[in-house]
């Protein structure tokens, strides 16, 4: 640690004490989003008071204002003061990211990093000393049956959905744009849950038709709650691609999905979907990848760490991929790399 801090965090750990408070932060975040603070502040007219904030949203005066303060402090929100009174107010960054309105809110992947994922959180330590995942132990659920898990309920099923659609809502045009994808005239994302990355390649690609193949339950849930004016576009058929026939496609795509399984199911998969392409077709990995050293990015390294204890697969490093993509048969693998969340890997067969 010596070598990468400065003197002066030797001399008092201030980096340090910021790590260490970070779950508190993310926590302000996550109970202003399901107290419906930044929604009551972007509806407003006017800056309010914390006690019209908690006038509003039933909670203690005194509560608030201390939430608030620290929203503030985090630069998520503003504040005024006028003769010794504070008034709050929304930022840009609050009313684009933070309030369920916008379209690129994240406030349902907040619900579900809150509800889900923190929970799970809590048995990191035996998620490492075990190596695998806690469902068992945060929700009574077999570590088994991954998605049995995170599907355990329809309220459920609908905060996975929701966290999916926020991801594509802000890294979805710069996936779709990574590589030239107008020569694929048909596209099918496996998995691809409520729609949301397959509208984006729909509208980029309005030349191409876009399936999206999931699970019976999955496919009738986004076509109760997930439907859009745009859906004409994209079709849904019910499936398990593990189990069932793929439908043919000149192009596959795997969205957060390599991630969730042992490496041996997932090269089974590339398999499968190499037999299904005809020549020329391929197959599109979407995820979070590591450097070759596994020495960063942060966000992958959190996001592997994740996996473990949620799922049963892991984040991996291209020449990873690589390996399983050329292992099962596909060649001229190609990486992009988009500075943002998720990276992704094409191949042809």
């Amino acid at each position: 640690m010596a070598e990468h801090l400065s003197q002066s965090e030797l001399d008092y750990p201030f980096k340090l004490l910021e790590y260490f408070n970070g779950f508190r932060v993310s926590k302000v975040i996550f109970s202003a989003c399901e107290l419906g603070v930044f929604d009551l502040l972007l509806q407003s007219q006017n800056a309010l008071q914390a006690g019209e904030v908690a006038r509003e949203l039933g909670s203690s005066q005194d509560g608030m204002e201390r939430l608030l303060d620290v929203l503030v402090g985090i630069e998520i929100l503003e504040v005024e003061r006028k003769e010794g009174t504070a008034y709050y107010s929304s930022t840009d960054v609050s009313n684009l990211y933070l309030a369920k309105a916008s379209p690129k809110s994240l406030h349902d992947m907040i619900i579900y990093q809150s509800q889900t994922i923190y929970p799970l959180w809590n048995n990191l330590v035996d998620a490492v000393r075990e190596g695998k995942n806690q469902n068992e132990k945060t929700f009574g659920l077999s570590s088994e049956d991954i998605f049995s898990a995170i599907y355990r309920s329809e309220e459920e099923m609908l905060k996975f959905m929701g966290l999916m659609n926020s991801t594509w809502a802000i890294d979805g045009h710069d996936i779709v744009t990574a590589f030239n994808l107008s020569g694929f005239k048909s596209m099918v994302d496996l998995g691809g849950c409520s729609g949301a990355l397959a509208r984006e390649l729909a509208r980029e690609y309005p030349s191409s038709t876009v399936t999206v193949l999931d699970l019976p339950k999955v496919v009738q849930t986004a076509r109760r709650h997930f439907s859009e004016e745009s859906d004409s576009t994209v079709q849904f058929q019910e499936g398990d691609f593990f189990e069932g026939e793929l439908p043919p496609a000149d192009l596959y795509i795997l969205a957060r999905i390599i991630h969730d399984w042992k490496e041996e199911k997932c090269e089974k998969l590339l398999k499968k979907i190499h037999s299904s392409c005809s020549p020329g077709g391929g197959v599109m990995i979407v995820e979070a990848m590591l450097f070759e050293k596994r020495c960063g990015p942060i966000t992958a390294q959190l996001f592997s760490l994740n996996m473990l204890v949620q799922t049963e697969g892991k984040e991996h490093p291209p020449s990873r991929y690589t390996h399983m993509l050329t292992h099962a048969g596909f060649k001229d693998v190609q990486l992009c790399r988009t500075g943002k969340s998720y990276d992704a890997v094409l191949a042809i067969k």
